[in-house]
């Protein structure tokens, strides 16, 4: 059983965590449940589906080094940037820590402070971080401190072209996502207002978008790969679709490459591989933990490859619950096993 704290509580991503880990039967407690500006709250003001899950908790902001003290394994659900002031004290405190923003996910901080365009404040951390995708790293998860839990449109992007990758298959994947609103988070912007974007489909950092250089890392691990990609805001609230297509010599047959795939993600609970021509839907993940990669073509040098998450769940909170139970060796599927919604 682990005493857990949530950092950055009264957020989307703050608020899926606590969801997952009501009914998680490792969690013996969520001591804090941070906010500066509800601090005093109850956590049901801002969550209200949680109200008879969290009756009594209310919103703190107590020092991080107390945190650390007190809790087992601390989430971080922070904006970039803030992350990496806070976790060198929860770290001290002597908690295991579980990352959502960029600030630990970069081997290289160099890439990171290019990228997010401030100085690391603990480059030294970098180094002990793992990158938290389990159906990568999860021995290396098991044995660290820190986990960098991976960006929502990272998560879908590796996951869909990784077996491409390392088989060997292709020398050049482009990414073609498209995510709901929530990714952007709980603060109202203009672009995400709903009058702007309800009936609209616009990409955005087209080709410099953040996520960029960790899906590069990544799959640079696998193989030597050509990565592009290229972000879209739809308009729905949660999920990512994300179509991969890889370019290479080789040729293979539909079947052939979906049983590659099962083989591939054989034993991972959470990667679920569609019949051939079946398009994952977002409607089928939301929710829950669950990442669903279809095959769509192949042919004439080119692969299509499709995968669905909820950008909140697998792309995020869903995801960081998941590193905790590998970290702490707990059953992986603890708390995550609730289904998709239909319709």
């Amino acid at each position: 059983m682990v005493v857990v704290g949530v950092v950055g509580a009264s957020g989307y991503t703050g608020g899926e965590l606590l969801r997952f880990l009501a009914r998680h039967p490792e969690v013996e407690e969520v001591r804090y449940a941070t906010s500066r500006r509800l601090e005093g709250e109850p956590v049901w003001k801002a969550h209200p589906n949680l109200r008879r899950d969290y009756p009594d908790l209310e919103f703190s902001d107590p020092d991080p080094v107390e945190i650390g003290e007190d809790c087992d394994v601390v989430f971080t659900a922070v904006p970039h940037t803030a992350a990496m002031e806070i976790v060198p004290d929860l770290l001290e405190g002597g908690a295991v820590v579980i990352d959502l923003s960029a600030d630990f996910r970069f081997d290289d901080v160099e890439v990171y402070e290019e990228w997010y365009g401030v100085e690391h404040a603990a480059p030294e951390l970098n180094a002990k971080a793992v990158y938290g995708l389990p159906e990568l790293h999860r021995d290396e998860i098991r044995s660290t401190d820190l986990i960098a839990n991976p960006g929502c449109y990272p998560t879908g992007a590796i996951l869909a072209a990784a077996p491409l990758v390392e088989k060997g298959l292709v020398d050049v994947v482009i990414f073609d996502s498209k995510s709901g609103t929530s990714g952007a988070g709980a603060k109202p912007s203009e672009i995400t207002h709903h009058p702007e974007c309800a009936e609209d489909l616009t990409p955005y950092n087209p080709t410099d978008h953040r996520h960029l250089p960790e899906i590069r890392q990544e799959l640079g691990k696998l193989g030597d790969v050509e990565v592009h990609f290229t972000p879209h805001l739809a308009p729905l609230v949660r999920g990512i679709e994300t179509t991969a297509h890889g370019l290479g010599d080789v040729e293979i047959e539909s079947e052939e490459l979906r049983e590659l795939y099962v083989e591939y993600y054989d034993g991972e609970p959470f990667v679920r591989i569609c019949e051939v021509g079946e398009t994952p839907r977002l409607w089928a993940v939301r929710g829950t933990n669950y990442c669903d990669v279809g095959i769509f073509a192949v042919g004439d040098g080119r692969i299509v490859v499709a995968s669905a998450i909820d950008n909140l769940a697998k792309g995020a909170s869903g995801q960081a619950v998941q590193n905790m139970n590998v970290r702490f060796g707990f059953e992986e599927t603890s708390g995550l096993e609730e289904p998709g919604y239909h319709p």
